[in-house]
């Protein structure tokens, strides 16, 4: 009998050692394609950052916004209708109104941040007043 229990033991043991083994190997891929993607160095920092502040990463944001691009008018155009449609008095979700605000919250944040990073444009030279 206590052959029998050391074996269900053991065998237990290796089904969870393969299965954690195999969901390490997941993490460690998950992890690298997520470091890739982010760009490394202060940029992919910066990134992280703002995914953890908010919860999403800037490609989700883009798919609840449903956006293509970063353009000003469209992101507020969007937020706007998807917000007032999911209102909780319309028969809306407050889930996924909150979901939208946090979209909207981390485009926001990449587009402050894309707008910050321009080089500001050349202003025409005036000639200087010498007198």
């Amino acid at each position: 009998m206590a052959k029998y229990i050391a074996q269900i033991i053991v065998l237990g043991a290796q089904v969870v050692g393969r299965a954690f083994a195999r969901a390490l190997k997941q993490e460690i891929a998950a992890s690298q394609e997520a470091a890739k993607r982010a760009g490394g160095g202060p940029e992919g920092t910066r990134r992280a950052a703002a995914n953890a502040s908010t919860g999403l990463t800037l490609e989700e944001a883009m798919q609840i916004l449903n956006l293509d691009k970063l353009e000003a008018e469209k992101i507020n155009k969007n937020y706007d209708h998807l917000f007032t449609a999911n209102d909780k008095s319309k028969g809306g979700s407050f889930y996924l109104q909150s979901k939208i605000v946090r979209a909207k919250e981390r485009i926001d944040a990449e587009f402050k941040h894309s707008q910050s990073t321009k080089p500001p444009q050349d202003e025409p030279s005036r000639p200087k007043d010498t007198s």
